[in-house]
C-alpha cells in the first residue's frame, strides 16, 4: 500500500510526482529481475527502468491528473491515480521502444535507441553484418518493450482503487492497449504497402496517437474520479481532436523540425517511408494538380533510407509545393478550435479545469510552432 499523498503537492509538479512513483516502481521490478539473472537484469531490466525513468515528458500523466482533479479528484484518490499513471509511462516505453525497433530509428530523446544501445554493448554481434541494426539487438529491444507492458499490467492490477472505479479503468486500459498495437500496425502496413490513403492515415493518426496519447489518459483520469458518462463524452471527445491535432503537428515536425528540439534527425518519416496524413495529402493535391515531377519525387525518396539533406530539401520543397503542409496546418487549427468547444460542454470549472484546458490547448497547437510552414521553416535549417 502506497503511503497517501496529498493531492496538492502533487498540482505543483505532476512529471516528479510520477516519476518517483516510477522509480519505487521500476526499483522494485529490476530487483526481482535481479534474483533472476544478472545478465538479464543489466542488460534489460535496468535499461527499461533507466529509460522509463530519465525521459520523457510525461503528458499522459498529466493528463490523467489534471482529468482527475478537475472532475473532483482528492487526497484519496492519489496513490491509485500515481501508480495507473506510471502504469501510462510504462506501456508509452513499450509503444516507444518497439516503434524504434520497427522505423530502425538509432535516436530517442537526442539519445541512442533501445536497440542501439544493446547493438553498442554487443558490436560483436553485429560483426561482418550489413549496416542496421542487428537481429540480436532488434530482439532484446522487443522483450524490453515486452516486459514494460508487462510492468505496466502489474502496476494496473495492484492499484488500490475501489472496485466500480476499478471495473471502469480496466476497460479503458484494456481497450487502449489493443488501440495502440492495432495503430503500430497500421503504421506498419502504412509502410509496406506504400499506402497513400489519406482516410487511412487519419485512422492511424487516431489508434496510434490520438486514442492513446491524449483521449484515453483523460477517460482514466475521469474514471478514477467518478465522473459521469456526460461529462466523459466531453473530456474525450475533446481529447481526441487535441491528440489528433498533436500527431498532425509532430508529423510536420518529422519533416520540417529541427533535431535539436525534436530529439531525432528531421526526415525520419520520409527515410522510414511512414504513410503520414501529410505525405497522403501531398499526393493527392500533387496528382490532381498534374504535378507529376513532384508525384514521382515524393515515390521515389519515400522510404529511401540512404535520404541525403539534399534530397530532404527537395521533399520539403515538393511538399511545400503542393500547399499540403499549409492545409494540415488549417486542419491543426480546426481541431484545436473543435477540442475548446468539446471541453466547453463538459462544464467544468475551477484552477484543476483551467489547467486542464491549457494542457489541451498547448498540445493541439503549441505557439512556438506556428511557423513551421512558412518559406524558411520548410526549407530547414542552415547547414
Amino acid at each position: 500500500m502506497l503511503p497517501p499523498t496529498a493531492a496538492a503537492v502533487v498540482d505543483t509538479g505532476v512529471a516528479e510526482a510520477v516519476t518517483s512513483e516510477l522509480e519505487r516502481c521500476c526499483a522494485d521490478f529490476v530487483a526481482h529481475s535481479s534474483s533472476l539473472d544478472p545478465v538479464f537484469a543489466h542488460d534489460v531490466a535496468e535499461r527499461l527502468a533507466a529509460f522509463t525513468c530519465q525521459g520523457g515528458s510525461r503528458i499522459r500523466p498529466r493528463f490523467l491528473w489534471w482529468a482527475l482533479r478537475a472532475c473532483g479528484g482528492t487526497d484519496a484518490h492519489t496513490p491509485g491515480a500515481l501508480r495507473v499513471a506510471a502504469a501510462l509511462e510504462l506501456i508509452q516505453s513499450c509503444a516507444l521502444i518497439h516503434d524504434d525497433v520497427m522505423d530502425q530509428s538509432a535516436v530517442r530523446r537526442g539519445k541512442p535507441s533501445f536497440h542501439t544501445q544493446i547493438a553498442r554493448q554487443y558490436p560483436q554481434a553485429q560483426a561482418a553484418r550489413e549496416p542496421g541494426p542487428s537481429p540480436f539487438s532488434q530482439s532484446a529491444a522487443v522483450l524490453a518493450g515486452d516486459l514494460a507492458l508487462s510492468w505496466a499490467d502489474d502496476l494496473i492490477a495492484v492499484a488500490d482503487l475501489d472496485p466500480p472505479v476499478r471495473a471502469r479503468v480496466l476497460r479503458i486500459w484494456r481497450a487502449m492497449r489493443t488501440e495502440m498495437i492495432a495503430g503500430q500496425y497500421l503504421d506498419l502496413h502504412g509502410q509496406t504497402t506504400s499506402s497513400r490513403s489519406a482516410v487511412q492515415a487519419m485512422r492511424t493518426v487516431s489508434l496510434k496517437a490520438a486514442r492513446y496519447t491524449v483521449e484515453q489518459p483523460l477517460a482514466l483520469g475521469a474514471a478514477l474520479a467518478g465522473a459521469d458518462d456526460t461529462t466523459t463524452r466531453a473530456l474525450t471527445a475533446a481529447g481526441r481532436c487535441a491528440g489528433i491535432a498533436f500527431q498532425l503537428r509532430d508529423d510536420l515536425l518529422g519533416v520540417f523540425g529541427d533535431p535539436a528540439l525534436t530529439g531525432k534527425p528531421s526526415g525520419e518519416d520520409i527515410r522510414s517511408g511512414k504513410a503520414t496524413y501529410l505525405l497522403a495529402l501531398a499526393h493527392t493535391r500533387a496528382r490532381a494538380s498534374g504535378a507529376t515531377a513532384v508525384v514521382d519525387l515524393l515515390q521515389d525518396c519515400r522510404g529511401s533510407a540512404p535520404l541525403s539533406d539534399s534530397a530532404l530539401a527537395a521533399v520539403r520543397e515538393a511538399l511545400h509545393s503542393t500547399g499540403a503542409p499549409a492545409q494540415v496546418e488549417r486542419r491543426i487549427e480546426r481541431l484545436a478550435k473543435a477540442s475548446e468547444r468539446h471541453f466547453a460542454a463538459a462544464h467544468l470549472s475551477g484552477p484543476a479545469a483551467r489547467r486542464l484546458s491549457e494542457l489541451l490547448a498547448r498540445v493541439a497547437s503549441p505557439p512556438q510552432d506556428r511557423s513551421i510552414t512558412t518559406e524558411a521553416a520548410v526549407r530547414g535549417p542552415a547547414r
